[in-house]
C-alpha cells in the first residue's frame, strides 16, 4: 500500500463524513510508510486514522463503516478493521459487531485476534453465533479468525494452549455451502493437525462423508497428515497404508544442478492388485544442510485410482530456488517416492555450490 492507497482511503473518509480530516490522515499515514512491511503498514494506517476520525469511538465506527465499501483493495479495508482492533477493545460487543459488518469489504481475520486474546470465551461465543449468518464472509470470519496458526496474525494464548477451542464453530460449518467457508474450515483443521493430530482424527472419524461438502473439508483438512503417511488419515479418505504396486524407474534428472535450475522427477507405477485401488503419490525431498544434516519436506504429487493390471507414468518438475522460508545448501539431496504413506523408491540430485565446476 502506497500513496495511491492512502489517497483512496482519504477520499473514502472525506466522502463518508465532513468530520474526517483528510489532510491530517494523509500526513500521518505518509510519514515513514515506505520503510514498513505490509502488515506494519496496516497498523501504521490504522494509527493514522485515529486523529482524522471523531474522538468519540462510536462516531468513529459510524464513519469507517461508511468508508469501507468505498475502498478498492482488500488491504485498504484491512487497515480500517485494524482501527477497531487497536482502539475498540474497551467496547467489546460494539467492536465485534463492527468487524462482522466490515469483513465483507476486507477480511477482519487479523483484527479479531486482540479480542480473542482479551477474552477468548466471550469472543468465541460471539463468533459461534456468526456461523448462522446468511453472509458467507461473516461465516468464514468465524472460522478464519479463530485459526490457531493464522498466517501473518498474532498468536492467541488461549488457542496456543488448546487449538481445539473453536470446535463448536467448525462443527457448525462442516457442511457449509460456500467453498470460501469450506476452505477456511479445512485450513483451520489442518492447523489443529499440527498440534493435536489424534484429536483431529477422532473428530473427523465421526463426521459423515455422505455429504460432499463435508467430504471435501475432510480431505483438505488431512493434507498434512496424509503427507506424513498417517494410516488413520489415509483410511479416512479411503486409502489403505501401502499399495499393491511395483515401481519401475524412479528417476531424478539431471543428477547435478545449480541453484535456479529445474529438476524433473518421473516414475512408472504398475498395479499388482486384482481390483481398482486409490493411490496417493507424494515425494519427500531431504534438503542438505550444514554439518551434514538434512531437513525433509513432503510435496504432493498426484492422487488417482489405478485399475487392476494397469500402469501409470508420472512426471513432475521443480525449480531449485531459494525462498524466504527455505535456503538451499550444496550437497546431496535425496528424494523418496511415497505411495499411500509408504516409501517405495529413492533417488536424488547433487546441488553444486556457486562457482563449483
Amino acid at each position: 500500500m502506497g500513496p495511491q492507497a492512502l489517497a483512496t482511503i482519504a477520499d473514502a473518509g472525506a466522502a463518508a463524513s465532513p468530520r474526517f480530516d483528510r489532510e491530517v490522515f494523509v500526513a500521518a499515514a505518509s510519514d515513514g510508510l515506505q520503510a514498513l512491511s505490509i502488515m506494519e503498514r496496516v497498523r501504521h494506517i490504522a494509527d493514522a486514522l485515529r486523529p482524522a476520525l471523531p474522538s468519540d469511538y462510536d462516531a468513529a465506527l459510524g464513519v469507517i463503516t461508511v468508508m469501507a465499501p468505498r475502498l478498492s483493495h482488500g488491504f485498504q479495508a484491512v487497515a480500517v478493521t485494524e482501527y477497531v482492533a487497536r482502539y475498540g477493545l474497551d467496547d467489546f460487543d460494539r467492536s465485534m459487531e463492527a468487524l462482522a459488518a466490515l469483513t465483507r469489504f476486507g477480511t477482519a481475520e487479523f483484527a479479531i485476534r486482540p479480542f480473542l486474546a482479551l477474552d477468548a470465551d466471550r469472543a468465541l461465543a460471539t463468533m459461534a453465533g456468526w456461523t448462522a449468518s446468511d453472509d458467507e464472509h461473516v461465516r468464514r470470519l468465524a472460522s478464519e479468525g479463530a485459526r490457531p496458526r493464522l498466517p501473518w496474525a498474532a498468536r492467541v494464548p488461549a488457542l496456543k494452549a488448546d487449538p481445539t477451542r473453536a470446535a463448536p464453530i467448525l462443527e457448525a460449518l462442516k457442511a457449509d455451502s460456500a467453498i470460501y467457508v469450506r476452505k477456511s474450515v479445512a485450513n483451520h483443521l489442518n492447523d489443529i493437525a499440527k498440534d493435536q493430530p489424534d484429536w483431529l482424527l477422532d473428530r473427523l472419524a465421526d463426521w459423515p462423508q455422505d455429504d460432499p461438502h463435508t467430504a471435501w473439508i475432510i480431505r483438505h483438512a488431512l493434507r498434512t497428515l496424509i503427507k506424513q503417511g498417517e494410516p488413520r488419515a489415509l483410511a479416512l479418505i479411503g486409502v489403505g497404508h501401502g499399495a499393491a504396486v511395483t515401481i519401475g524407474k524412479f528417476v531424478v534428472e539431471p543428477a547435478v544442478v545449480r541453484l535456479g535450475e529445474r529438476i524433473a522427477i518421473s516414475v512408472d507405477i504398475a498395479s499388482t492388485a486384482a481390483e481398482n485401488q486409490p493411490l496417493v503419490v507424494d515425494y519427500r525431498v531431504h534438503y542438505a544442510r550444514g554439518g551434514g544434516k538434512t531437513a525433509a519436506k513432503v510435496f504432493k504429487w498426484k492422487s488417482f485410482d489405478l485399475a487392476a493390471g494397469e500402469s501409470a507414468a508420472l512426471r513432475i518438475s521443480q525449480v531449485i530456488r531459494d525462498f524466504s522460508t527455505r535456503r538451499h545448501h550444496p550437497g546431496r539431496h535425496a528424494i523418496e517416492l511415497i505411495v499411500n504413506g509408504e516409501t517405495m523408491g529413492e533417488s536424488g540430485f547433487e546441488l553444486l555450490a556457486d562457482g563449483a565446476q
